[in-house]
Protein backbone atom coordinates (compact mmCIF):
# COMPACT_ATOMS: atom_id res chain seq x y z
CA UNK A 1 0.00 0.00 0.00
CA UNK A 2 1.61 3.33 -0.97
CA UNK A 3 -0.29 5.46 1.23
CA UNK A 4 -0.75 5.08 5.10
CA UNK A 5 -3.67 7.28 7.34
CA UNK A 6 -2.48 7.92 10.88
CA UNK A 7 -5.63 8.48 12.74
CA UNK A 8 -6.54 9.15 16.44
CA UNK A 9 -10.28 10.11 17.79
CA UNK A 10 -11.64 11.91 21.12
CA UNK A 11 -14.65 11.08 21.75
CA UNK A 12 -17.50 11.26 24.66
CA UNK A 13 -17.69 7.75 26.11
CA UNK A 14 -17.74 4.24 24.89
CA UNK A 15 -17.78 3.00 21.64
CA UNK A 16 -21.79 2.07 20.78
CA UNK A 17 -22.83 5.12 23.10
CA UNK A 18 -20.40 7.24 22.77
CA UNK A 19 -19.78 10.06 19.87
CA UNK A 20 -16.71 10.90 18.30
CA UNK A 21 -16.27 14.15 19.31
CA UNK A 22 -12.35 15.28 17.55
CA UNK A 23 -10.15 13.30 14.80
CA UNK A 24 -6.90 14.21 13.61
CA UNK A 25 -5.27 12.37 10.90
CA UNK A 26 -1.89 11.55 9.07
CA UNK A 27 -1.52 10.80 5.53
CA UNK A 28 1.53 9.31 4.39
CA UNK A 29 4.03 7.85 1.52
CA UNK A 30 5.09 4.72 2.14
CA UNK A 31 8.53 5.94 3.42
CA UNK A 32 6.68 7.76 5.88
CA UNK A 33 6.83 11.31 4.57
CA UNK A 34 3.50 13.72 5.51
CA UNK A 35 1.37 14.33 2.58
CA UNK A 36 -1.75 15.58 3.95
CA UNK A 37 -3.48 15.47 7.38
CA UNK A 38 -6.87 16.52 9.33
CA UNK A 39 -7.50 17.88 12.61
CA UNK A 40 -10.94 18.83 13.12
CA UNK A 41 -13.92 19.22 16.32
CA UNK A 42 -17.39 18.59 16.34
CA UNK A 43 -20.01 19.28 18.57
CA UNK A 44 -21.50 16.67 20.87
CA UNK A 45 -24.72 15.27 19.48
CA UNK A 46 -28.18 16.35 21.57
CA UNK A 47 -29.61 13.95 23.77
CA UNK A 48 -26.18 12.62 24.92
CA UNK A 49 -25.14 12.55 28.50
CA UNK A 50 -20.89 12.65 28.12
CA UNK A 51 -18.27 10.83 30.61
CA UNK A 52 -16.35 13.51 32.78
CA UNK A 53 -13.61 11.65 32.43
CA UNK A 54 -13.38 11.08 28.96
CA UNK A 55 -13.90 14.95 28.96
CA UNK A 56 -11.04 15.66 31.42
CA UNK A 57 -8.74 13.13 29.35
CA UNK A 58 -9.21 14.93 25.98
CA UNK A 59 -9.44 18.43 27.38
CA UNK A 60 -12.68 19.29 26.27
CA UNK A 61 -14.06 22.49 27.60
CA UNK A 62 -17.87 22.44 27.59
CA UNK A 63 -17.98 25.42 25.08
CA UNK A 64 -15.68 23.44 22.93
CA UNK A 65 -18.34 20.54 23.27
CA UNK A 66 -21.43 22.75 22.61
CA UNK A 67 -19.98 25.49 20.77
CA UNK A 68 -17.77 24.32 18.23
CA UNK A 69 -17.77 25.27 14.18
CA UNK A 70 -19.04 21.70 13.27
CA UNK A 71 -22.33 20.11 14.19
CA UNK A 72 -21.81 16.54 14.95
CA UNK A 73 -23.58 15.84 11.65
CA UNK A 74 -21.22 18.28 9.87
CA UNK A 75 -18.22 16.78 11.30
CA UNK A 76 -19.11 13.19 10.52
CA UNK A 77 -19.25 14.19 7.02
CA UNK A 78 -16.10 16.07 6.71
CA UNK A 79 -14.41 13.03 8.70
CA UNK A 80 -15.88 10.95 6.01
CA UNK A 81 -14.94 12.81 3.20
CA UNK A 82 -11.42 13.18 4.07
CA UNK A 83 -11.28 9.69 4.63
CA UNK A 84 -12.52 8.47 1.09
CA UNK A 85 -10.30 11.13 -0.67
CA UNK A 86 -7.37 9.10 1.43
CA UNK A 87 -8.78 5.64 -0.64
CA UNK A 88 -7.09 3.99 -1.35
CA UNK A 89 -4.98 3.81 2.15
CA UNK A 90 -4.28 1.67 4.66
CA UNK A 91 -5.85 3.45 8.20
CA UNK A 92 -4.03 2.59 11.34
CA UNK A 93 -3.53 4.45 14.69
CA UNK A 94 -2.74 3.32 18.09
CA UNK A 95 -4.75 0.30 19.54
CA UNK A 96 -6.90 1.72 16.75
CA UNK A 97 -8.29 -2.01 16.17
CA UNK A 98 -10.36 -2.19 19.95
CA UNK A 99 -11.04 1.87 19.82
CA UNK A 100 -10.83 4.31 17.50
CA UNK A 101 -12.10 1.79 14.69
CA UNK A 102 -14.95 0.52 16.28
CA UNK A 103 -15.84 4.46 17.17
CA UNK A 104 -16.29 4.87 13.77
CA UNK A 105 -17.75 2.22 12.44
CA UNK A 106 -20.89 2.86 15.23
CA UNK A 107 -20.50 6.61 14.64
CA UNK A 108 -21.22 6.22 10.68
CA UNK A 109 -23.21 3.72 11.38
CA UNK A 110 -25.61 5.77 13.75
CA UNK A 111 -25.31 8.53 11.38
CA UNK A 112 -26.52 6.94 8.46
CA UNK A 113 -23.31 6.70 6.61
CA UNK A 114 -21.42 3.20 5.30
CA UNK A 115 -19.73 1.85 8.89
CA UNK A 116 -16.56 0.18 7.30
CA UNK A 117 -15.06 3.59 5.45
CA UNK A 118 -11.80 2.92 6.46
CA UNK A 119 -11.45 -0.96 6.31
CA UNK A 120 -13.58 -1.64 3.11
CA UNK A 121 -11.27 -3.07 0.21
CA UNK A 122 -9.34 -1.41 -1.73
CA UNK A 123 -8.31 -0.11 2.17
CA UNK A 124 -6.44 -1.95 4.81
CA UNK A 125 -6.14 -1.69 8.71
CA UNK A 126 -3.71 -2.20 10.73
CA UNK A 127 -2.34 -1.03 14.75
CA UNK A 128 0.43 0.42 15.41
CA UNK A 129 0.53 -0.99 18.69
CA UNK A 130 0.83 -4.42 17.50
CA UNK A 131 3.62 -3.53 15.42
CA UNK A 132 5.36 -2.34 18.59
CA UNK A 133 4.62 -5.33 20.19
CA UNK A 134 6.69 -7.42 17.76
CA UNK A 135 9.40 -4.87 17.35
CA UNK A 136 9.85 -4.20 21.07
CA UNK A 137 9.64 -7.88 21.80
CA UNK A 138 12.28 -8.86 18.66
CA UNK A 139 14.65 -6.29 20.11
CA UNK A 140 13.89 -4.39 23.36
CA UNK A 141 15.79 -1.51 22.28
CA UNK A 142 13.82 -0.24 19.63
CA UNK A 143 12.01 2.25 22.04
CA UNK A 144 12.94 3.84 24.94
CA UNK A 145 10.57 2.56 27.26
CA UNK A 146 9.10 2.81 31.43
CA UNK A 147 7.79 0.06 33.31
CA UNK A 148 4.16 0.46 34.56
CA UNK A 149 3.33 -0.08 38.70
CA UNK A 150 3.73 -3.96 37.41
CA UNK A 151 6.81 -3.56 36.50
CA UNK A 152 6.64 -4.37 32.79
CA UNK A 153 7.92 -2.43 29.66
CA UNK A 154 4.71 0.44 28.93
CA UNK A 155 3.92 0.66 25.61
CA UNK A 156 1.10 3.22 26.13
CA UNK A 157 1.03 6.16 23.63
CA UNK A 158 1.72 8.56 26.21
CA UNK A 159 4.22 7.21 27.64
CA UNK A 160 5.74 5.82 24.90
CA UNK A 161 6.24 9.50 23.49
CA UNK A 162 7.93 10.84 26.30
CA UNK A 163 9.96 8.29 26.67
CA UNK A 164 10.70 9.08 23.19
CA UNK A 165 11.78 13.05 24.07
CA UNK A 166 8.43 14.31 21.98
CA UNK A 167 6.55 17.02 23.17
CA UNK A 168 3.18 15.11 25.15
CA UNK A 169 2.04 18.76 26.64
CA UNK A 170 -1.02 17.90 24.59
CA UNK A 171 -1.08 14.23 24.42
CA UNK A 172 -5.08 13.23 24.13
CA UNK A 173 -6.12 15.94 21.53
CA UNK A 174 -5.84 13.69 18.14
CA UNK A 175 -4.20 15.01 16.00
CA UNK A 176 -1.44 15.18 18.42
CA UNK A 177 -1.74 11.52 19.26
CA UNK A 178 -1.96 10.90 15.17
CA UNK A 179 1.31 12.56 15.36
CA UNK A 180 3.29 10.47 18.09
CA UNK A 181 2.38 7.45 16.22
CA UNK A 182 3.98 8.53 13.18
CA UNK A 183 7.07 9.66 14.79
CA UNK A 184 7.25 5.99 16.78
CA UNK A 185 6.43 4.15 14.01
CA UNK A 186 8.91 6.20 11.81
CA UNK A 187 12.00 4.90 15.02
CA UNK A 188 10.54 1.17 14.55
CA UNK A 189 11.01 1.53 10.60
CA UNK A 190 14.43 3.02 11.03
CA UNK A 191 15.44 0.24 13.43
CA UNK A 192 13.63 -2.90 11.44
CA UNK A 193 14.29 -2.40 7.73
CA UNK A 194 14.36 -5.92 7.15
CA UNK A 195 10.78 -6.36 8.73
CA UNK A 196 8.70 -3.58 8.13
CA UNK A 197 6.69 -4.94 5.41
CA UNK A 198 6.10 -8.20 6.84
CA UNK A 199 5.27 -6.03 9.77
CA UNK A 200 2.43 -5.06 7.78
CA UNK A 201 1.71 -7.79 5.61
CA UNK A 202 -1.27 -9.32 8.03
CA UNK A 203 -3.39 -5.91 6.92
CA UNK A 204 -6.39 -7.59 5.70
CA UNK A 205 -8.45 -10.65 6.44
CA UNK A 206 -7.24 -12.79 3.52
CA UNK A 207 -3.70 -12.52 4.55
CA UNK A 208 -4.14 -13.55 7.63
CA UNK A 209 -6.83 -16.12 6.56
CA UNK A 210 -3.56 -17.10 4.34
CA UNK A 211 -1.24 -17.72 7.18
CA UNK A 212 -3.75 -20.08 9.23
CA UNK A 213 -4.62 -22.41 5.95
CA UNK A 214 -1.09 -22.62 5.09
CA UNK A 215 1.99 -25.42 6.09
CA UNK A 216 3.71 -23.06 8.11
CA UNK A 217 5.56 -22.87 11.60
CA UNK A 218 5.12 -18.92 12.67
CA UNK A 219 6.44 -16.26 15.34
CA UNK A 220 3.24 -14.58 17.20
CA UNK A 221 3.18 -12.05 19.66
CA UNK A 222 0.43 -10.99 22.39
CA UNK A 223 0.34 -9.00 25.51
CA UNK A 224 -0.80 -11.19 28.30
CA UNK A 225 -1.29 -9.52 31.85
CA UNK A 226 0.60 -6.82 30.49
CA UNK A 227 3.62 -8.38 29.25
CA UNK A 228 4.59 -8.56 25.64
CA UNK A 229 5.19 -12.56 24.92
CA UNK A 230 6.24 -14.16 21.57
CA UNK A 231 5.25 -18.16 20.74
CA UNK A 232 6.34 -20.50 18.37
CA UNK A 233 3.54 -21.65 16.79
CA UNK A 234 1.90 -24.29 14.19
CA UNK A 235 -1.11 -23.89 12.02
CA UNK A 236 -3.59 -26.69 12.38
CA UNK A 237 -5.86 -28.82 9.56
CA UNK A 238 -6.78 -26.68 6.51
CA UNK A 239 -10.69 -27.71 7.52
CA UNK A 240 -10.49 -27.25 11.10
CA UNK A 241 -8.59 -24.04 11.76
CA UNK A 242 -11.02 -21.56 12.38
CA UNK A 243 -13.73 -21.08 15.54
CA UNK A 244 -16.94 -22.50 14.45
CA UNK A 245 -18.83 -19.76 15.59
CA UNK A 246 -16.63 -16.49 15.71
CA UNK A 247 -15.48 -16.94 11.89
CA UNK A 248 -12.93 -14.44 12.38
CA UNK A 249 -10.78 -16.10 15.20
CA UNK A 250 -8.43 -18.87 14.03
CA UNK A 251 -6.23 -21.18 15.81
CA UNK A 252 -2.52 -21.88 16.35
CA UNK A 253 -0.74 -24.55 18.23
CA UNK A 254 1.56 -23.32 20.81
CA UNK A 255 5.15 -25.57 19.85
CA UNK A 256 6.16 -25.92 23.15
CA UNK A 257 2.90 -29.00 23.72
CA UNK A 258 3.76 -31.96 22.63
CA UNK A 259 0.41 -32.92 20.97
CA UNK A 260 1.42 -36.62 20.57
CA UNK A 261 -0.45 -38.16 24.11
CA UNK A 262 -3.61 -35.98 23.04
CA UNK A 263 -4.25 -36.94 19.65
CA UNK A 264 -6.46 -39.86 20.59
CA UNK A 265 -8.42 -38.56 23.45
CA UNK A 266 -12.17 -38.06 23.39
CA UNK A 267 -14.07 -34.91 22.97
CA UNK A 268 -14.25 -34.62 26.78
CA UNK A 269 -10.85 -35.68 27.96
CA UNK A 270 -9.56 -33.11 25.56
CA UNK A 271 -11.38 -30.23 27.12
CA UNK A 272 -10.02 -31.17 30.84
CA UNK A 273 -6.56 -31.54 29.43
CA UNK A 274 -6.79 -28.26 27.60
CA UNK A 275 -8.03 -26.33 30.58
CA UNK A 276 -4.95 -27.87 32.32
CA UNK A 277 -2.22 -26.26 30.11
CA UNK A 278 -0.91 -22.74 31.09
CA UNK A 279 0.00 -20.79 29.37
CA UNK A 280 -2.73 -21.97 26.88
CA UNK A 281 -1.75 -24.75 23.96
CA UNK A 282 -4.27 -22.91 21.53
CA UNK A 283 -3.44 -19.06 20.37
CA UNK A 284 -6.09 -16.85 18.25
CA UNK A 285 -4.73 -15.32 15.48
CA UNK A 286 -8.39 -13.04 14.61
CA UNK A 287 -8.31 -11.93 11.05
CA UNK A 288 -9.71 -8.95 11.73
CA UNK A 289 -7.18 -7.56 14.38
CA UNK A 290 -3.95 -7.74 12.48
CA UNK A 291 -1.97 -9.90 13.87
CA UNK A 292 1.82 -9.30 13.53
CA UNK A 293 3.16 -12.85 12.18
CA UNK A 294 6.85 -13.78 11.52
CA UNK A 295 9.16 -16.27 10.22
CA UNK A 296 9.89 -18.88 13.24
CA UNK A 297 13.64 -17.85 13.78
CA UNK A 298 12.55 -14.89 15.97
CA UNK A 299 10.58 -17.31 18.76
CA UNK A 300 13.10 -20.18 17.93
CA UNK A 301 16.17 -17.74 19.76
CA UNK A 302 13.89 -17.71 22.84
CA UNK A 303 13.22 -19.73 25.68
CA UNK A 304 11.14 -22.40 26.19
CA UNK A 305 11.81 -23.12 22.02
CA UNK A 306 14.82 -22.67 21.99
CA UNK A 307 15.33 -26.06 24.32
CA UNK A 308 14.05 -27.57 21.15
CA UNK A 309 15.85 -29.19 18.14
CA UNK A 310 14.20 -28.30 15.03
CA UNK A 311 13.46 -31.76 14.69
CA UNK A 312 11.08 -32.11 17.52
CA UNK A 313 9.64 -28.65 16.87
CA UNK A 314 8.71 -30.31 12.54
CA UNK A 315 7.45 -33.37 14.23
CA UNK A 316 4.94 -31.24 16.56
CA UNK A 317 3.73 -29.18 13.81
CA UNK A 318 3.37 -32.26 11.11
CA UNK A 319 1.12 -33.66 13.85
CA UNK A 320 -0.99 -31.04 14.42
CA UNK A 321 -1.47 -30.18 11.31
CA UNK A 322 -2.50 -33.81 9.63
CA UNK A 323 -4.37 -34.91 12.45
CA UNK A 324 -7.76 -34.11 11.10
CA UNK A 325 -9.96 -35.59 14.04
CA UNK A 326 -7.44 -34.13 16.47
CA UNK A 327 -8.22 -30.74 15.09
CA UNK A 328 -12.03 -31.28 14.88
CA UNK A 329 -12.72 -31.92 18.17
CA UNK A 330 -10.74 -28.71 19.28
CA UNK A 331 -13.38 -27.07 17.01
CA UNK A 332 -16.06 -28.87 18.59
CA UNK A 333 -15.09 -28.32 21.96
CA UNK A 334 -14.94 -24.46 20.70
CA UNK A 335 -18.29 -24.62 19.32
CA UNK A 336 -20.26 -25.80 22.80
CA UNK A 337 -18.37 -23.40 24.57
CA UNK A 338 -19.55 -20.56 22.36
CA UNK A 339 -22.98 -22.10 22.55
CA UNK A 340 -23.04 -22.40 26.61
CA UNK A 341 -21.61 -18.66 26.89
CA UNK A 342 -24.33 -17.68 24.14
CA UNK A 343 -26.78 -19.33 26.48
CA UNK A 344 -25.48 -17.31 29.77
CA UNK A 345 -25.89 -14.17 28.16
CA UNK A 346 -29.08 -11.38 28.53
CA UNK A 347 -31.92 -12.37 26.04
CA UNK A 348 -33.39 -9.14 26.27
CA UNK A 349 -33.75 -6.92 23.08
CA UNK A 350 -30.70 -4.97 21.69
CA UNK A 351 -31.77 -1.70 20.64
CA UNK A 352 -31.06 -0.07 17.14
CA UNK A 353 -27.33 1.21 18.22
CA UNK A 354 -26.40 -1.91 19.35
CA UNK A 355 -26.73 -4.24 16.41
CA UNK A 356 -24.37 -3.03 13.97
CA UNK A 357 -22.45 -6.22 14.13
CA UNK A 358 -25.65 -8.52 14.42
CA UNK A 359 -27.11 -7.30 11.12
CA UNK A 360 -25.84 -6.28 7.88
CA UNK A 361 -27.63 -3.01 6.33
CA UNK A 362 -29.62 -3.89 3.16
CA UNK A 363 -27.17 -2.53 0.15
CA UNK A 364 -30.49 -0.72 -1.42
CA UNK A 365 -30.29 1.56 1.91
CA UNK A 366 -26.26 1.80 2.05
CA UNK A 367 -27.00 2.99 -1.83
CA UNK A 368 -29.23 5.26 -0.68
CA UNK A 369 -27.25 6.99 1.82
CA UNK A 370 -25.56 9.34 -0.92
CA UNK A 371 -29.06 10.94 -1.69
CA UNK A 372 -29.94 11.34 1.91
CA UNK A 373 -27.26 13.40 2.66
CA UNK A 374 -27.22 15.82 -0.32
CA UNK A 375 -30.91 16.36 0.17
CA UNK A 376 -32.68 19.13 1.96
CA UNK A 377 -33.77 19.05 5.71
CA UNK A 378 -37.04 18.82 4.46
CA UNK A 379 -36.46 15.97 1.93
CA UNK A 380 -34.65 14.09 4.33
CA UNK A 381 -37.64 13.97 6.50
CA UNK A 382 -39.30 12.65 3.42
CA UNK A 383 -36.28 10.06 2.06
CA UNK A 384 -37.32 8.48 5.36
CA UNK A 385 -39.97 6.15 4.16
CA UNK A 386 -37.76 5.04 1.34
CA UNK A 387 -34.94 3.08 3.78
CA UNK A 388 -36.10 -0.35 4.44
CA UNK A 389 -34.34 -1.02 7.49
CA UNK A 390 -36.02 0.85 10.29
CA UNK A 391 -32.56 0.90 12.32
CA UNK A 392 -31.82 3.89 9.33
CA UNK A 393 -35.33 5.88 10.13
CA UNK A 394 -34.53 5.84 13.43
CA UNK A 395 -30.95 7.31 12.92
CA UNK A 396 -32.85 9.10 10.12
CA UNK A 397 -35.46 11.20 12.62
CA UNK A 398 -32.68 11.40 15.44
CA UNK A 399 -30.14 13.38 12.96
CA UNK A 400 -33.32 15.38 12.15
CA UNK A 401 -34.01 16.26 15.74
CA UNK A 402 -30.42 17.50 16.32
CA UNK A 403 -29.58 19.15 13.19
CA UNK A 404 -33.29 20.78 11.91
CA UNK A 405 -36.07 20.16 14.89
CA UNK A 406 -38.28 22.83 13.56
CA UNK A 407 -39.66 20.50 10.40
CA UNK A 408 -40.46 17.50 12.50
CA UNK A 409 -43.73 17.09 13.24
CA UNK A 410 -44.95 17.63 16.85
CA UNK A 411 -45.90 14.19 17.26
CA UNK A 412 -42.46 12.49 16.38
CA UNK A 413 -40.62 15.15 18.18
CA UNK A 414 -41.88 14.57 20.94
CA UNK A 415 -41.66 11.16 20.56
CA UNK A 416 -37.98 11.34 20.09
CA UNK A 417 -37.33 13.43 22.45
CA UNK A 418 -39.28 11.33 24.89
CA UNK A 419 -37.20 8.34 23.75
CA UNK A 420 -34.34 10.04 24.52
CA UNK A 421 -35.36 11.16 28.17
CA UNK A 422 -36.36 7.53 28.91
CA UNK A 423 -32.82 6.32 28.41
CA UNK A 424 -31.18 9.06 30.21
CA UNK A 425 -33.54 9.64 32.98
CA UNK A 426 -33.33 6.59 33.91
CA UNK A 427 -32.66 5.87 37.59
CA UNK A 428 -31.08 1.67 36.75
CA UNK A 429 -27.31 1.36 35.91
CA UNK A 430 -27.75 1.15 31.90
CA UNK A 431 -25.32 0.56 29.29
CA UNK A 432 -25.07 4.00 28.10
CA UNK A 433 -24.45 7.12 30.25
CA UNK A 434 -27.48 8.24 32.50
CA UNK A 435 -27.86 11.74 33.94
CA UNK A 436 -27.79 9.85 37.51
CA UNK A 437 -24.74 8.04 36.70
CA UNK A 438 -23.15 11.14 35.39
CA UNK A 439 -23.95 12.77 38.64
CA UNK A 440 -22.01 9.59 40.56
CA UNK A 441 -18.96 9.81 38.38
CA UNK A 442 -18.49 13.41 38.82
CA UNK A 443 -19.04 13.02 42.57
CA UNK A 444 -15.63 10.30 42.65
CA UNK A 445 -13.81 12.35 40.26
CA UNK A 446 -14.26 15.46 42.90
CA UNK A 447 -13.22 13.41 46.03
CA UNK A 448 -9.95 12.31 43.80
CA UNK A 449 -9.53 16.08 42.96
CA UNK A 450 -9.95 17.36 46.48
CA UNK A 451 -7.54 14.65 47.84
CA UNK A 452 -5.61 16.35 45.30
CA UNK A 453 -6.00 19.74 45.97
CA UNK A 454 -6.42 20.20 42.12
CA UNK A 455 -8.77 23.30 42.22
CA UNK A 456 -8.52 22.83 38.36
CA UNK A 457 -9.77 20.45 37.83
CA UNK A 458 -12.72 20.76 40.37
CA UNK A 459 -13.34 24.11 38.65
CA UNK A 460 -13.75 21.95 35.22
CA UNK A 461 -16.09 19.18 37.14
CA UNK A 462 -18.17 22.36 38.35
CA UNK A 463 -18.66 23.40 34.77
CA UNK A 464 -19.31 19.40 33.61
CA UNK A 465 -21.91 19.01 36.67
CA UNK A 466 -23.91 22.33 35.68
CA UNK A 467 -23.84 21.44 32.07
CA UNK A 468 -25.24 17.93 33.17
CA UNK A 469 -28.21 19.84 34.79
CA UNK A 470 -29.14 21.37 31.87
CA UNK A 471 -29.22 18.10 29.86
CA UNK A 472 -31.42 17.02 32.78
CA UNK A 473 -34.08 20.29 33.00
CA UNK A 474 -34.24 19.82 29.70
CA UNK A 475 -35.64 16.08 29.26
CA UNK A 476 -37.32 16.44 32.84
CA UNK A 477 -40.32 17.86 30.71
CA UNK A 478 -40.35 15.83 27.73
Amino acid sequence: MDRICIYDTETTNSTIWGSIIEVGAVVVDKNLKEIGKLNIRGRMPEGEVPSAKALLVNSTSIDLLTKGNYSHYDFLGTVENFFKKCTPAMFMGWSNLNFDSRMLNFNFFKGNRYPYTTHVSPNQQHDGLHIARAAQTINSETLKTELTEAGNPSLALESLSRMQGFDTSASHTAYVDAMNTLKILRIIKSKHKENWETFLKTSTKQSVETILKSDGIYSIFENVKGRNMMYLTSTLHPNHSFHPSYTTWGYLWDLRRDPEPLLNLSVNQLKDVLKKFSPKCLRVLKTNKAPVVLDKEFALKQKPYSDLDLETIKKRAQMVRTSENFCKNIQIINREAAIEKEQTETQEDLLPEETLYKKFIPNKDTALFKTWHSSSWEDKLKLLDKFTDKRCSWFGQKIIYQEAPQILPPDLYKNIKSEIARRILSKNKEKWQTINMAYTEIDYLRDQASNRDDEEELKKLDEINQFIMSIEKKYEIA
